[in-house]
C-alpha cells in the first residue's frame, strides 16, 4: 500500500450518491507512478520513497542531473518527482523498491487523504483582495476607502514590522486540503474523484497522501 500518489487536476464536476444527495467532487489524473529512489534511515538519515509521475515529456524538458537520477532506477518521463515520508504516522506497507509501479487501485472508496497543489496565481492585489480587509466608508465625503490604515507608530518603533500585512502578489503558494473522502477509483482511466475543491489550476500537478490516522 502505497503513501501516496502523484498526479494532475482534471476539474471538478459532481455527483449523486444513492440517496440523492449531490457530492461536489474533483477528479484527478492519478499515476502511474514509478518508485523512482528509496530513502532509508542507514544511507540517508529517514525513511521515504521517492515517486516519479510517468507521462510524456520531451527529454529536453528534464535537466541532465535528474536524467541520470532517473536512469538509475530505469524510470523514463519523469519529470514531477516527489518524496513521502514512511515515518510521519500515515498508513503504508510494501517493500518499495526503484521501478516499482504504483497505481491508482492502491485507493478505495471511503479511504481519506490530503491534496497537496500550488493555488493560483493572483498577480499583484490590494488589502482588501488579498486580506479580507473591511476598508473604510465608501461615501459621506470618506476619503479611506481600500487603503491599509497605520502600518505603525512613528516616535516608536519607527519601523514597518516584519509580517505586517500589506498589498503584495497573492497566490501561487503551495494549499494542504486535508482530509479529503474518495469517492471513486477509475483504474481503467487512473481517474481519482474525491469530494470536495482541490488547489490549483485545472492541468495543475498535485500530491495525494494518505491522511494521518
Amino acid at each position: 500500500m502505497s503513501p501516496g500518489i502523484l498526479g494532475r487536476k482534471i476539474g471538478m464536476t459532481q455527483i449523486f450518491r444513492p440517496d440523492g444527495q449531490v457530492v461536489p467532487v474533483t477528479l484527478l489524473k492519478a499515476g502511474p507512478c514509478a518508485v523512482v529512489q528509496r530513502k532509508t534511515p542507514a544511507t540517508d538519515g529517514y525513511d521515504a520513497v521517492q515517486l516519479g509521475l510517468v507521462e510524456f515529456v520531451k527529454p529536453k524538458r528534464i535537466n541532465k542531473p535528474k536524467t541520470g537520477h532517473l536512469k538509475k532506477a530505469g524510470v523514463e518521463g519523469a519529470k514531477f518527482v516527489r518524496e513521502f515520508r514512511l515515518d510521519a504516522g500515515r498508513p503504508a506497507s510494501g517493500d518499495f523498491k526503484p521501478g516499482d509501479q504504483v497505481l491508482v487501485t492502491d485507493f478505495k472508496p471511503a479511504d481519506k487523504v490530503d491534496v497537496i497543489g500550488v493555488s493560483k496565481g493572483r498577480g499583484f492585489a490590494g488589502l482588501v483582495k488579498r486580506h479580507h480587509f473591511g476598508g473604510g466608508d465608501a461615501t459621506h465625503g470618506s476619503m479611506f476607502h481600500r487603503a491599509p490604515g497605520s502600518i505603525g507608530a512613528s516616535s516608536f518603533p519607527s519601523r514597518v514590522l516584519p509580517g505586517m500585512r500589506m498589498a503584495g502578489h497573492m497566490g501561487h503558494e503551495q494549499v494542504t486540503v486535508r482530509n479529503l473522502e474518495v469517492i471513486d477509483v477509475d483504474a481503467e482511466d487512473n481517474v481519482l474523484v474525491v469530494k470536495g475543491a482541490v488547489p490549483g489550476p485545472n492541468g495543475g500537478y498535485v500530491v495525494v497522501r494518505r491522511a494521518k490516522q
